[in-house]
Parts: C-alpha cells; structure tokens; sequence
C-alpha cells in the first residue's frame, strides 16, 4: 500500500482530493508539518525534490517525488478510485480535464478578488461568470440521469470536480446562484457528505449569500507579508518574545480563513421552536424495533398536534423516473443531504412500481406547522421537486393513509404489484434506516448496494415461486464505524 509524506498548507483544495483519496484507499499520509508555504517551497532542500516549488508535492516512503494534485490522488487511490476498466479510466481523465481547464480558472477569476487574493476587475469576473454558468449547465445535463460522473460508484472524477468546484459553492453560489443547477448541487452534496470527505474538509456549509467585494481586504493581504518579515526580525533580537511571535501566524488569518470567521453561526431552525410533548427520538427508537402493529398506534398516543405537523410528499415527476435502482437513489440522496433536519424530522418514503412505470411518495413529520424546508437553505435541494400536502391528525383520511401506505414497510397497497424503497425512519440516532422490499429484481438489489452508501439497509427478495429472504444489514456511522451482518434463511 503507498505511504508518504503530503507537503501542502491548510485548506488546499487540492491537497483535499489527495487526502479523499487516501482516505477511501485506506493509505497512509503524514502531512509536513513543519512547512510554510513561501518560505519552506524556496529552500533548496524542496526545490531538489520539486524544481517547480509547487504545492501539493507527495513524497512517497521510498523517497519518490510526485507533484500536480491529480497524479498524486491518483497514485493513492484504490481500484473503484481508479476505474474498472479502460473507458471508466479514459471518462476519469477527461474530468480532470474538465475541472482543471473549464472549472478552475473561472473560478479562481470570480472568487480570489472577494477573497483579496488577486486585484479585482469588473470585466474578467463577469466574463468568469459567464464561464462558471456554461461549466455548470454542462454538468447539470450530464448529471441528469446519472449518480455520479463516471459509473455508479464515487471516482476520483468526482473528488477532482468537486474539490474543484468548492470555493464557488463556498463562497458565490448562494440558493438563487445554484437553484438552476439542482443535479449538480444533488450530487456535489453527495460527494462532500461521504465520511471519507467529511474526516478530510470537515461539516461543509454552503454559501448562504455571494461575498461582496471589498477593496480593503486586497491591500489588507498584500501588507501581511511586510508585517510577518518585521515580526521575524524582532522574534531574532528579543527572545522573550518569540514565543509570542511565533504565535501570530496561526492568529493570522489568510482571506478564506478570515471569510469563514466573518459568516454568521448557523444554528438549527428547529431549536427555535416549542419542543412540545412528543418525544421525536423515542418515537424513533420505538419505530425501529418494533413492528407496524405496534408502532404506529404508539405513533398516535404520543403524537403532539400542536407543535408537530404531519405531510405528504409526492414526487412530481414520475413520468421520468425510469430504473429502480436509479429512483431509489432519489430518495436516499435527499436523505442524506438533509441530515441535519434529524433532530427535528421524521420520514418515511415509499417507491412504487417497477422500472419505467414508478412513483415516489412519502409521509413526513417535522417539528411545526409551516414548511420546514423554507427554513434553512441546506434544506432545499430537492423539495421543490416533490409537492407538499399538510395533512390533518385529526382526519380520519390521514390515520387510513398512514396505516395503509408508507408508515407501513411491508404491506403498503397503492399497487398490486409493487416494489417500495421505505426508508424506515428519517436519521434516527444517530444515522438513517431504510428498508427496502425487491420483487423478482436481482440486479436492481445489486445496484442499491453499489449505490447506497452510510445508512442502515434491509433488503428482502421475494422470488417465485420459492421464497428467498437475503437480511442484509449495513450500518455505517459517519465517523467511519461500519457494521455488517448477513443472514439467509428460506422457507
């Protein structure tokens, strides 16, 4: 397995598609702690190994010099990393193509001058705009009916892309900015919210409004290198301050830095609203261990009208949905793009049908009595794509469809024949059930197993006329604790 020592400063994003990498292959990297960027890449020691003084540079543990971002998570990465096969390999390179040539350099022409990095100029940002938009839309339309950019697993096309496009969902592309791009903002959430991504850039937030321009902060940046050089020179003459000196840089911030300290604390919308009487979690607990017999009467004794709101979601656009494996996705990406609703949220969803002739719809409850997508920007990914109806607890309709439909995981009725995808309960503590029920659906059972990633799964395979049941249980917590039991039995 590689090993080496990554020379990068803090924040990279492209020191972060090495450090991904590495963390789905399982390689062991040691970041330089010792370097500084300026300083460290001038030395001749660096410029021996890497002429250019680029960085990130790897060191491979058998002195090995690899430099450029994409080479080095390449030569860390595993396999499924890599691409299985030539054209997978082939499609993966044309998407660092893509990232480096299309994406980056509009990128870096829009976001560096908000961040003080480089002089701002009204006519090279509106044309890196104008580039940024084309990028998007082209990934949009390629994202249209595909999970990820290369096959139906994570590849290093989609760390490059999406460390790539970072600082714009970062910094510019506020709701109304991303709103036309919902495949890509579906998918770039569903790569930065792998753990692997998250041990690497941590809980990402994305952009709540565009950075404004500030002259100030250019001038600020270009003067923190005098300053840094005089604090030097003093650290040399008084030691009694150079512990205080060397302390400064890590104070110091540098413009991402000191943009992510200025951005408001977000706090849970849910926190701010009466708590009520109902107990979510215990609820959960209660739904997840015992069956609907017993569940769902218990859902009534303890349900608090007055504080909770109960829905009904209904996927608009059925009439697209074309291969199970492919809607069951729909339904566990928005799932897991709205996990930090779980505090707050309960839900459970069913897919209908079978390939080219399915819908999707679900029962939600959430703390409140308004929409509570409308209350956090993070929330909004993919409700707009189903249509929302608050239902009354006290309507006898509402008690039949909750006991006959998708509270219900194994014996829901819209359709005689019927293969659902229930999620069983919406993150309950603290990571996402799903139940899902194949019929006479092999491959579409490998496809989710593929595809799905960190919740907790049971499927069950009915095949005529021999009842074959395949309980797989997959628990993946987000702090990389994973579980597996298997149990086959037929009767």
């Amino acid at each position: 397995m590689a090993s080496g020592t990554l020379y990068t400063y803090p924040e990279n994003f492209r020191a972060y598609k090495v450090l991904i990498a590495a963390q789905y292959s399982g390689t062991q990297i040691k970041i330089a702690e010792d370097f500084v960027f300026g300083e460290t890449n001038k030395t001749e020691a660096f410029l021996k190994k890497f002429p250019l003084g680029k960085v990130p540079a790897f060191e491979t543990s058998d002195g090995k010099c690899i430099t450029e971002s994409n080479a080095i998570a390449y030569y860390v990465a595993n396999e499924q990393l890599r691409g299985k096969n030539e054209l997978e390999r082939t499609e993966i390179i044309q998407w660092f193509g893509f990232a480096d040539s299309e994406i980056l350099p509009a990128s870096c022409a829009w976001v560096f001058p908000l961040l003080g990095i480089m002089p701002y100029n009204k006519q090279t940002v509106e044309h890196a705009k104008e580039d940024v938009k084309k990028a998007l839309t082209a990934l949009n339309s390629h994202l249209l009916t595909r999970t990820y950019l290369v096959g139906e697993r994570i590849t290093l096309a989609d760390i490059s892309v999406a460390m790539t496009l970072l600082h714009l969902y970062q910094y510019v592309l506020e709701p109304n900015l991303r709103k036309p791009y919902q495949n890509v903002n579906r998918w770039f959430q569903t790569v930065i919210y792998q753990p692997e991504s998250i041990a690497v850039i941590g809980a990402f937030k994305l952009a709540e409004k565009t950075l404004e321009y500030d002259p100030k902060k250019y001038a600020e940046t270009q003067g923190k290198s005098t300053k840094k050089e005089k604090k030097e020179k003093e650290s040399k003459k008084e030691s009694k301050e150079s512990k205080e000196t060397k302390n400064e840089p890590a104070e110091e911030l540098d413009p991402a830095e000191a943009a992510l300290a200025a951005e408001p604390k977000t706090t849970n919308p849910f926190d701010t609203l009466p708590k009520g009487s109902f107990d979510l979690d215990d609820f959960k607990r209660f739904y997840s261990n015992e069956d609907e017999a017993k569940s769902i009467p218990y859902f009534w004794q303890k349900f608090d009208p007055e504080n909770y709101s109960i829905w009904l979601g209904e996927y608009k656009y059925n009439n697209e949905l074309t291969k199970v494996f492919m809607s069951c996705n729909l339904i566990s990406g928005m799932y897991q793009r709205l996990d930090k609703m779980r505090k707050g949220a309960f839900a459970s969803a069913c897919l209908f049908g079978t390939d080219n002739d399915s819908s999707i719809s679900g029962i939600w409850v959430w703390c409140g009595q308004e929409l509570a997508f409308t209350l956090c920007p993070d929330w909004q990914v993919d409700y707009e794509s189903y249509s929302w109806t608050k239902l009354q607890p006290s309507d006898e309709k509402t008690k039949q469809l909750i006991h006959n439909a998708p509270f219900r995981g194994n014996k829901c009725k819209k359709r005689p024949n019927l293969q659902n995808f229930v999620p069983k309960a919406f993150s309950p503590i603290p990571s996402t059930y799903f139940l899902a029920h194949v019929i006479n659906d092999v491959p579409c059972l490998r496809s989710l197993l593929y595809t799905l990633k960190h919740t907790f799964l049971s499927f069950h395979i009915f095949n005529n006329p021999i009842f074959l049941t395949s309980f797989i249980q997959i628990y993946i917590q987000r702090h990389f604790s994973l579980k597996i039991l298997t149990q086959r039995y037929t009767s």
